[in-house]
């Protein structure tokens, strides 16, 4: 699976962050399912086919562990920031989205709306 760097190009990130590349439906159906943890610098990114608000909707069902999720739309722009709770049935931005960014939720406070990301090769 590819990986990309996650850049804030508004505020710099205190400390690296690569994130899986997940454009296919069974990797954005597994997501981060069962896992236990996530290493700080260990982030999933959802592609979605395009830009809206319910395709960008996740949930927390079978998840053991709370997030930070970031959803950015098709300019790179961070469009809403939630922490995600686990077992919760759903959540969705704001406004449309084209990705969605899952990280640990200790990495919550680095993204704002209105951000612009950059997401680069390893």
């Amino acid at each position: 699976m590819k990986t990309v760097t996650i850049q804030n190009q508004t505020r710099p990130l205190p400390a690296p962050l690569r994130a899986k590349y997940c454009d296919r439906f069974g990797c954005q159906f597994r997501g981060l399912m069962f896992r236990r943890s996530l290493a700080p610098d260990e982030g999933l990114l959802l592609v979605q086919a395009r830009e809206n608000r319910t395709e960008a909707a996740i949930h927390m069902l079978f998840m053991f562990i709370d997030l930070a999720v970031v959803w950015i739309d098709s300019a790179y722009r961070v469009v809403d920031v939630k922490r995600a709770r686990r077992w919760h049935l759903m959540y969705a931005p704001q406004s449309p989205a084209r990705y969605v960014l899952e990280l640990p939720v200790e990495r919550l406070a680095e993204f704002q709306v209105g951000d612009q990301l950059d997401f680069g090769e390893p």
